[in-house]
């Protein structure tokens, strides 16, 4: 599956879209900025939850309308060497899957979020989303700057794409709200500490300070979720051949998209666990056991996203595949 189409040029936003990242601890005046004549005034969950709430977030996993997806689609991302990417080129287009699971980390010195994408690939890995019947991927989006999306990789051994939304209009956007509640342990979480999670995210902090990057890690308080996209036609089967080079230049015909299921974190480390996205995936088991049997026993039967997906279509899909019809042995 090919890379999303670049748009050139872009290794830093421009001049109109700039936007000063937040200072850790500073208090931010509220500004409005004009991006594409879109509104960038802060988000509206600031008026619900203040910046010093403490508590879960009023959130809801109410799935984003196809007028939300329209409004943002062309939302610019960043990749890992500051090229930019219309959001919708992420989840759909030619040779890109037809089902695309978007999940929306907080910053990029979040040791939650690493040890978030640490167990995830360990039971979700590209090679096991190959093995499904319907193309499926993965892409990670960060709320920092795009010049540490290397490093985050290389931290966390993710070996899924990962993008930049430096000015959180996504996140805003699409319902994800903000706080600095810590909520409870999750599964995914295996043994870490908070005192280990937190000094991991400082060490790594410190050590961009000679790259003047430390301040540019994105809004602490700033929490995700997961959004998975599939067919707004939930066949099965692919509608729409794969063009040739010329139809790509046209511009031919692209399968339409939409959010079948999504998950809104209401604290700092609530993202949904691993059997859940499994699950939703359409992958068999439910992933690798963590270490603390009582969480992990929480996880495979709570749920935290709303949605229908195509999963239990691809299960029927693969019992069929499978079914080996033998001849009758002829008499001797």
């Amino acid at each position: 599956m090919a890379t999303p189409p670049n748009s050139d040029g872009a290794n830093a936003l421009s001049a109109s879209e700039k936007k000063t990242d937040p200072v850790p601890g500073a208090i931010q005046e509220a500004k409005t900025e004009k991006v594409d004549a879109i509104d960038l005034s802060p988000p509206d969950d600031e008026l619900v939850n203040p910046p010093d709430f403490k508590g879960e977030v009023e959130t809801n996993n109410e799935i984003p309308s196809p007028q939300v997806l329209k409004a943002i689609e062309n939302y610019t991302v960043f990749d890992h060497v500051g090229k930019t990417h219309p959001f919708k080129s992420l989840y759909s287009g030619h040779n890109v899957a037809r089902r695309i699971l978007v999940i929306f980390i907080r910053h990029f010195f979040c040791g939650n979020c690493q040890e978030y994408l640490r167990t995830l690939t360990s039971s979700i890995t590209p090679a096991a989303l190959l093995g499904l019947p319907v193309s499926t991927f993965i892409a990670v989006i960060g709320c920092g700057s795009h010049e540490l999306i290397d490093t985050y990789v290389k931290e966390t051994g993710c070996p899924f794409p990962v993008y930049a939304d430096p000015t959180r209009r996504l996140y805003q956007e699409l319902g994800m709200v903000r706080t600095f509640n810590l909520g409870p342990r999750p599964a995914y979480l295996q043994n870490k500490s908070v005192a280990h999670t937190v000094v991991s995210g400082i060490v790594q902090g410190l050590k961009q300070v000679k790259t003047g990057l430390v301040t540019k890690m994105g809004d602490q308080r700033q929490v995700g979720g997961e959004f998975l996209f599939e067919p707004a036609s939930r066949m099965l089967e692919t509608p729409i051949s794969t063009p040739l080079p010329d139809d790509q230049e046209r511009g031919g015909a692209v399968e339409e998209k939409c959010v079948t299921w999504c998950h809104r974190m209401r604290t700092t480390r609530d993202h949904a666990e691993i059997p859940e996205l499994m699950e939703i995936l359409g992958l068999d088991g439910d992933g690798e056991p963590t270490q603390n049997l009582k969480r992990w026993q929480k996880a495979l039967t709570a749920r935290k996203g709303t949605g229908l997906t195509m999963a239990s279509q691809m299960g029927r899909k693969s019992l069929d595949t499978t079914k080996i019809t033998v001849a009758p042995e002829a008499d001797i």
